[in-house]
């Protein structure tokens, strides 16, 4: 069994000979080492983003600049949980669709952008309140451009529904 902080495995090597077993193990050590991701979020943990940084609450202020999202501020973790309120015709193509209505959001954000979001009733939300979860992992310098894809695409489908 290892365990890497995040993730477990079970392997068990038979049928095989000793060379070919020793190098299954040292494959299976070097991830016994601290990972990549775990060192950035322990370095984000000891030292977070501060007031003035570029990426300090960027998506906070844009997603409630957005018609129809409410959003709080991300509260030590890498994740907002923006509530979006869309138009009834967006209702009338989510019914048509078969799909839930905030996930017809994030396909079509996904399809317009390329930008990912999950959508929030994988999460249990209220019945009849929509979210998405935004993960924050972009470069500080490509902030501004997501916001600006975010905000012409949020635009954009809000008003293609209206």
């Amino acid at each position: 069994m290892v365990s890497v902080g995040n993730r477990q495995s079970y392997m068990e090597v038979t049928g095989f000979s000793s060379e070919v077993r020793e190098q299954f193990y040292k494959v299976a050590s070097v991830n016994l080492c601290s990972n990549i991701s775990g060192q950035i979020l322990a370095s984000l943990v000891m030292s977070p983003p501060k007031v003035g940084d570029e990426s300090y609450d960027a998506y906070f202020y844009a997603f409630n600049s957005f018609e129809g999202v409410s959003c709080n501020k991300a509260e030590g973790a890498m994740y907002l949980f923006p509530q979006i309120k869309l138009p009834k015709n967006v209702i009338k193509a989510v019914d048509q669709a078969k799909k839930a209505t905030d996930t017809y959001y994030v396909i079509h954000l996904l399809n317009a952008t390329g930008v990912v979001r999950v959508p929030g009733s994988g999460f249990g939300q209220v019945p009849g309140t929509w979210h998405f979860r935004c993960t924050i992992l972009p470069q500080e310098d490509k902030i501004p451009a997501i916001v600006s894809q975010l905000t012409d695409f949020h635009t954009s489908f809000m008003n293609e529904f209206r």
